[in-house]
């Protein structure tokens, strides 16, 4: 095993040098990263489809591409963003001024999932850069093709006391876990995230988590159904719904059922044709585990369409399952596959105590033209984030910082929230010489009375 300690304390020095914090050379970074992931598109869709099968449209338009464009926003923004920012002062420090200042943390460790396995790992890397944090990338051995890439991409670019890639499995993660690092950046489930909390405790160090839970999606009564029905299997299944922020599960209103139902299994055959399971570019299951985990989820509920499988291949088809309750063990956790089950409402109280008495999800979706309903949602159901009338889509978005709440995370992240996150913000207060104020002194006559005058 490498000596994670050393590494570490190179890049401690290699930190306490300045170099990191000057913005060119943060800007040169990124550039060398996005010309380097150009260069290298054709091998990472390549180990992507080893490794999930993904398709080449799927890995550039939810992998490669969405880092990318994460690069270009944040190479067009990052000046501004170092800036110092002068903020008010009140009255009461009259003769100062105020500033804010970004500064990073020191050295970040980045520990990415198996699901996207490129995405996930270099879009938060791009805030730790642009914070001017040193970094070392834990991904996934889950995904060998893709990690292996990663390193070499980043071996080839940048100094291991600068940027480093540490591959392996749990003893890797745990080894670096033990060392004492500058900030930790995980994205992964719900229990393997408190045990990184739990490591990050022992040294204070702070963290940001991105977990997942369980993500409901409503389709009321109202909504525009033949769309609804196509955004919802566009985002369920997509990487074989191996999505953090996928619909977990649908309130489905009772009065639009059956035909909302007609138009989903018609979705599903328009986007991954008659048989998904001879469909070449469908994704498969990342492992025989959590297929095995998957399939077990079949017999719950009623089979409304889809249901097959494919051990060898590791595949399970597209599938809806109705006449489901919170009792079903398909309802008990995160699903993480491609399995939609349908939960029917009449009112829309039953959805909102429904979720409200499990743990606080990723993400939410409400297909509904009622802007009372999409109110009543919005403010009665706490969740990380979400869309109305889509789905997943508010995570590529730059401007909306993405992250959970209670167990679905901590801390958010893309664009200037990757930024936000890898700095830590500094409170500065420059006060005048010219002048000092002999009321806030303990020895000044009716003292108390004069500094009532400023504080009430």
């Amino acid at each position: 095993m490498n000596n994670y300690k050393n590494l570490i304390e190179k890049q401690k020095t290699y930190f306490q040098t300045n170099i990191t914090r000057d913005v060119p050379f943060r800007l040169d970074a990124l550039q060398k990263l996005r010309t380097s992931i150009q260069l290298h598109e054709k091998e990472l869709m390549d180990a992507l489809k080893s490794d999930l099968n993904k398709s080449d449209f799927e890995s550039y338009s939810t992998e490669i591409g969405v880092v990318l464009e994460e690069i270009r926003f944040t190479l067009r923004h990052l000046r501004a963003w170092t800036s110092p920012k002068r903020v008010k002062t009140p009255l009461t420090h009259i003769g100062s001024k105020s500033y804010l200042f970004s500064e990073p943390y020191g050295v970040a460790l980045i520990i990415s999932p198996w699901n996207y396995p490129f995405q996930l790992a270099f879009a938060p890397l791009i805030g730790a850069i642009a914070a001017g944090n040193c970094a070392i990338i834990k991904p996934s051995e889950l995904t060998p093709k893709t990690s292996e890439l990663m390193a070499k991409i980043i071996n080839d670019i940048f100094s291991a006391e600068y940027i480093s890639v540490a591959l392996g499995g749990v003893e890797v993660s745990t080894a670096l876990l033990n060392e004492d690092v500058d900030y930790i950046f995980f994205t992964g489930s719900v229990p393997v995230g408190k045990i990184i909390m739990e490591a990050a405790a022992k040294n204070l160090t702070p963290v940001t988590l991105e977990l997942g839970g369980k993500s409901p999606c409503i389709v009321h009564d109202d909504a525009k159904i033949h769309l609804a029905a196509k955004r919802i299997a566009w985002g369920k299944y997509m990487n074989a719904g191996q999505t953090c922020i996928a619909p977990d599960y649908l309130y489905l209103h009772q009065n639009i059922r059956d035909e909302f139902l007609h138009h989903l299994k018609d979705a599903i055959q328009e986007l991954y044709g008659v048989n998904p399971l001879k469909n070449e570019n469908f994704t498969h299951i990342v492992s025989e585990k959590h297929f095995n985990r998957l399939r077990s989820f079949l017999t719950n509920g009623s089979l409304y369409t889809g249901g097959n499988t494919n051990q060898e291949m590791l595949m399970i088809e597209p599938t809806v399952l109705t006449n489901i309750t919170w009792k079903d063990a398909i309802m008990q956790d995160e699903i993480f596959g491609p399995i939609l089950p349908v939960i029917e409402y009449n009112n829309l109280n039953e959805v909102i105590n429904g979720i409200r008495q499990h743990p606080k999800p990723l993400s939410l979706y409400l297909f509904s033209e009622s802007p009372t309903v999409q109110e009543e949602i919005s403010h009665n159901v706490s969740y990380g984030g979400g869309c109305i009338n889509d789905t997943v889509y508010h995570f590529v978005s730059p401007y909306l910082p993405f992250g959970g709440v209670g167990n679905s995370g901590i801390g958010a992240y893309h664009g200037k929230g990757s930024f936000d996150t890898f700095s830590h913000g500094k409170s500065v207060l420059k006060q005048t010489t010219l002048f000092d104020l002999p009321f806030r002194y303990p020895n000044v006559k009716n003292g108390l009375k004069k500094i009532k005058m400023f504080l009430k």
